[in-house]
């Protein structure tokens, strides 16, 4: 832990404390809810322990609460949960190794993980942006959900704190700074358009797997230009000259001179 603590910067550290943060609260919220709601003491924490995906458990305990069944449940999280799997595409490089670290890793992707990842540009910062911020997300996590579930009903209406709003406006902040990028940036507000349009067609979790249609509105990087002169410059400063070639530079100057001498 201390080699990660040291390969990243210390604006990653800070920003990887803030989700952390975030997500506590977020835990701690659905921790209230599910027990406050009736559910077993053991069935938030089990959630938080096997599935570690917010949206998922919140998703699968809003069924369970509503009257649904648990292959409903189920099936709920399946659905969005499978929008990790381009997420592990991206982030298969930092998983490399024995089986048991490949597992580990499948484990601790999240949306987080895998934006931090993507934040790094080599691949040593990249393996430890994604184990920093998927070790210290699932233990501030399974905490907070244990501690929200202890406390029960004493946090009350959760909606009201506005608790529900952090856990998204902090992916929106790590989502930003990509937007820079043309092609990022239109991939973004295709998908989103897409989603807000889908989500009172579909049900929960579709419109998530939807928006990755503007991918296909992307279009292909420019290829990078090429590193030779530009047309019509002379000869790159440094370049090696061959032996001789001054001498034979200053008698083609001189040779006209020596040609109006002579007549």
């Amino acid at each position: 832990m201390r080699s990660l603590l040291r390969t990243l910067e210390r604006a990653t550290l800070r920003d990887i404390a803030l989700v952390c943060l975030a997500d506590a609260l977020v835990g701690a919220s659905f921790g209230a809810i599910s027990v406050s709601g009736g559910l077993p003491l053991w069935v938030p924490i089990a959630l938080s322990v096997l599935v570690f995906a917010g949206g998922s458990q919140f998703a699968a305990v809003g069924v369970v609460l509503s009257g649904g069944g648990a292959l409903a449940a189920v099936a709920t999280g399946l659905v969005l949960n499978a929008r990790l799997l381009p997420f592990g595409f991206t982030v298969a490089d930092v998983l490399d190794g024995p089986a048991w670290r490949r597992v580990l890793g499948a484990q601790l992707i999240t949306d987080e993980t895998a934006a931090f990842a993507l934040q790094q540009g080599e691949p040593r910062r990249r393996r430890a942006a994604f184990w920093l911020c998927g070790i210290a997300l699932y233990v501030v996590w399974n905490l907070s959900v244990l501690l929200g579930a202890g406390a029960g009903g004493l946090i009350g209406d959760t909606d009201a704190l506005g608790l529900d709003a952090a856990f998204p406006a902090v992916l929106l902040a790590l989502v930003l700074p990509s937007l820079t990028d043309r092609r990022t940036r239109t991939a973004a507000v295709v998908g989103a358009a897409v989603a807000v349009a889908a989500t009172p067609f579909v049900p929960a979790g579709l419109p998530v797997l939807l928006a990755l249609v503007g991918l296909l509105f992307a279009g292909r990087p420019r290829p990078a230009a090429g590193p030779g002169p530009a047309a019509g410059a002379g000869p790159a400063a440094g370049s090696e000259r061959e032996p001789g070639s001054e001498s034979v530079e200053a008698s083609e100057r001189m040779a006209p001179v020596e040609k109006e001498a002579v007549r």
